[in-house]
């Protein structure tokens, strides 16, 4: 591939061949296009240096059917090529599988009611069961309803303060425990997503260490901010599963670097303002994370905890790939500058959203040029 002379100094720019992937995006569409749409998803991922990205399922209506699928990969002219999840259940209500054979057949690279646990373990069985068969991970938002009553965020300073309800750190790793017990049954493929808390990095070690087919992914914001940062009652700091303690950040990041979490993924959850300005207990979970999701994994895995480029790549290419059972386009790449030294400023960002806790932060790397089957689909001259 030729790329401009300019990106050949390897002291300031980092080449990444394929391009960055992630597993995990919400494009809002159909549904809410206020918040997100496919057009404007697919920019933020190209300016954020994304090749590829996986859809999520949860929109409105649910893409739990042949159509929706066929609507999310329809547009060949996106500067990302989408790779959609499909649902696991009818409705992403938990209570029937859906067609899952069909959704395979038109194109699903996984299956997930991600933002819904499916809470019935005999439906998860069969769900795993089925999709062993078709060779298509189960990703699962790892949370037991029964476990997070009304907890909007872990125990911390602010919570206390605010006498807001505690999500405990046992609704996701009781979840994760039951799925491995199921993974082990089946042998289906399965997928924690956004990895919250450090008693899941070591079920998940322990599964892999079994030699059971169980994968994990980080998120930049867990990564790099715990609940004990949040400085007052801002929902710009809520997601779901919520921020973990620092003892929860230190073990994602030694579970990234011993490769318990073989994949970095940014759960981009695009909101409008209004459903974000009513404070921790009323408003929606989710931040955006396509533009910053580079320079913040590279500023916490590789500067701070010395993470090799190499392995840093790793995580937004071979390991996604690997999990949708696809190969990184030779055609492909994301160049990134280790030297542009910038702050987040959400009023350039190419979402349509703005929800997130990391504006003014100051990074060095940042994706400057995204390449797309050979063709530039993104310039941070754009």
């Amino acid at each position: 591939m030729d790329l401009p002379e300019i990106y050949r100094d390897s002291s300031r720019y980092f080449i990444v061949p394929g391009g960055l992937r992630d597993v995990h995006v919400h494009f809002r569409d159909p549904g809410l296009p206020t918040a997100e749409t496919r057009a404007s998803g697919a920019r933020a991922a190209a300016a954020g240096g994304f090749t590829c990205v996986t859809t999520m399922p949860n929109t409105t209506p649910p893409g739990d059917n042949v159509a929706w699928l066929r609507e999310q990969i329809e547009d060949v002219s996106l500067p990302v090529r989408i790779a959609p999840s499909a649902c696991i259940s009818k409705g992403r209500l938990g209570r029937e599988v859906a067609d899952l054979e069909a959704l395979a057949a038109a194109g699903a690279a996984a299956f997930t009611d991600d933002g819904a646990f499916v809470d019935d373990a005999h439906v998860m069985e069969e769900a795993m069961r089925r999709a062993a068969k078709l060779n298509r991970p189960v990703m699962q938002h790892a949370v037991v309803p029964a476990l997070i009553g009304p907890g909007v965020m872990r125990d911390c300073a602010i919570a206390r303060q605010c006498r807001h309800p505690v999500m405990p750190p046992a609704a996701e790793v009781e979840a994760v425990r039951r799925d491995v017990a199921l993974c082990r049954v089946t042998g289906c493929a399965l997928h924690i997503q956004h990895v919250s808390c450090a008693g899941t990095v070591e079920l998940l070690r322990a599964a892999q260490r079994e030699g059971l087919p169980v994968t994990g992914e980080a998120t930049p914001h867990h990564l790099l901010l715990s609940c004990d940062d949040i400085p007052a009652d801002d929902a710009n700091w809520k997601m779901a599963p919520p921020l973990g303690s620092r003892e929860d950040v230190a073990a994602i990041r030694e579970g990234v670097k011993d490769g318990t979490l073989g994949l970095f993924a940014t759960d981009h959850a695009p909101h409008p303002a209004d459903r974000k300005a009513s404070g921790f207990r009323t408003s929606a979970n989710g931040i955006v994370g396509l533009e910053t999701a580079a320079a913040i994994t590279w500023h916490v895995m590789v500067e701070e905890e010395g993470l090799s480029p190499a392995d840093w790549a790793a995580r937004w290419t071979t390991g996604p790939a690997a999990l949708i059972h696809e190969t990184p386009d030779a055609d492909s790449c994301t160049v990134i500058d280790l030297k542009a030294n910038r702050a987040v400023d959400p009023s350039a960002f190419l979402t349509k959203s703005r929800n997130q806790p990391f504006t003014a932060r100051r990074f060095a790397a940042w994706p400057v040029c995204t390449v797309l089957h050979g063709r530039v689909t993104w310039t941070a001259s754009n």
